[in-house]
């Protein structure tokens, strides 16, 4: 990330585990010389991702994660980073939208409540069954937490339901507090992520429109091998963003 003058990053996993809190080099004295070296290098966390998924019929287990989510923004302060990802995410077997979006809604605003003392925000990305901007902004409008905001995904919304990003920046306007950038390449077998610039993600549309929002945080290239394995290791894919970066948002 130094070396190719990234400025930030989003914290995914580490090690292959997602409960970044429960890493050695994230608590004690440990944690201390992963801040120094993130200062040295100039790099923040812009925000910190965390499995959080708020769709359960079963109140525990939305309790659960409620727990995780605190456990993770104690970190989130300890790292600066302003924000929390939590998903939505998906219906259950036996429920309905309605009912879940209410579930996610009063998950998010408790979570809020609970981080907002640490000085961090909760996040929900744009994804799963709730992908489009409509519907993330009708979980929001619900929640009514002033300390919750939108991750947006844009290119989530393009997929699910061929959502351009103008009508999605309409929708959430200043509740975006993060911005994913990615690229998709639909084939037979559906979206594939690929490189920037070598997709059908109208990615060159974004640069017009969030500055008519005057958004001035981050944007985060996402690059998900984690889930897709095929695709191009990260040595290509965060040169290659830097590069197209460069040419075509800066």
């Amino acid at each position: 990330a130094a070396r190719e003058c990234y400025d930030g990053i989003e914290l995914r996993f580490v090690q292959g585990e997602d409960s970044l809190w429960k890493l050695p080099v994230f608590s004690g004295k440990e944690l201390a010389s992963t801040k120094q070296a993130l200062a040295d290098r100039a790099l923040t966390i812009s925000c910190l991702d965390t499995s959080c998924r708020f769709h359960s019929p079963d109140a525990a287990e939305r309790g659960r994660w409620i727990a995780e989510g605190k456990r993770m923004a104690d970190l989130a302060a300890e790292l600066g980073a302003p924000g929390l990802r939590v998903f939505g995410d998906t219906i259950q077997p036996g429920a309905d939208r309605a009912s879940t979006q209410r579930w996610i809604a009063e998950s998010i605003r408790e979570l809020a409540e609970i981080t907002a003392a640490r000085g961090v925000e909760v996040w929900i990305e744009n994804h799963g069954d709730f992908a489009g901007s409509g519907e993330t902004a009708a979980i929001l409008q619900q929640s009514a937490s002033p300390k919750a905001g939108v991750v947006w995904d844009p290119a989530n919304s393009f997929a699910a339901t061929q959502e351009q990003p103008a009508d999605g920046a309409a929708r959430l306007r200043a509740a975006i507090r993060h911005v994913h950038l990615k690229d998709l390449r639909r084939d037979r077998d559906g979206w594939k992520q690929v490189l920037l610039g070598e997709g059908d993600f109208p990615l060159l549309a974004l640069k017009a429109i969030l500055q008519d929002l005057q958004y001035d945080r981050f944007l985060s290239f996402e690059w998900e091998k984690q889930w897709h394995p095929e695709i191009a290791d990260a040595e290509i894919a965060l040169p290659h963003f830097a590069r197209w970066f460069r040419k075509n948002f800066a």
